[in-house]
């Protein structure tokens, strides 16, 4: 079988065979991850309480964020994509560059969304071996996003009462 783009999209630009290396990549790491624990007799959790969900679910999401759209983690993100503009609160809009696996990885690391799968596999994988180390992190990230949140606060307030 092979993968033809042209076929899937009318423009000839959508990166497929890169999406597939992507996805096959990210199958390795969690099939090498799970060997690796398996072997090392790492037991999976019973359970995982919801307050461990909540704060590895906000972890992921301020990660992705970072990963995608800080001015500081641009240099990650420079090789397979091109600034389009700067945005609010440190942010920038990147735009994916190049073609095939080139292409593939500047959708990846320009979408939080597309991110977040593989720091949630990074996240929870670190939550099975080392929880208490995976918190800390989790903790770390959450505090970055509240202060986030009460910056724009802090930002609205201001001009609310200055308007």
């Amino acid at each position: 079988m092979t993968i033809d783009s042209r076929r899937y999209d009318s423009r000839d630009d959508v990166p497929l065979r890169g999406y597939a290396a992507l996805a096959a990549t990210f199958g390795a790491g969690v099939a090498l991850f799970s060997a690796v624990a398996h072997r090392r007799g790492i037991k999976l959790p019973e359970r995982v309480p919801p307050w461990d969900v909540l704060l590895l679910g906000t972890a992921t999401y301020k990660a992705s964020r970072l990963l995608t759209k800080d001015k500081i983690t641009s240099f990650v993100r420079a090789p397979f994509t091109r600034r389009e503009e700067d945005t609010s609160a440190g942010e920038v809009m990147d735009e994916p560059r190049g073609n095939g696996l080139r292409l593939a990885v500047g959708d990846l690391v320009s979408c939080p969304f597309c991110t977040s799968a593989w720091v949630a596999g990074a996240l929870v994988g670190s939550y099975v071996v080392q929880p208490r180390a995976a918190r800390l992190v989790g903790t770390g990230l959450t505090v970055v996003t509240v202060a986030d949140w009460l910056q724009y606060a802090w930002t609205l307030t201001q001009q609310k009462a200055g308007g």
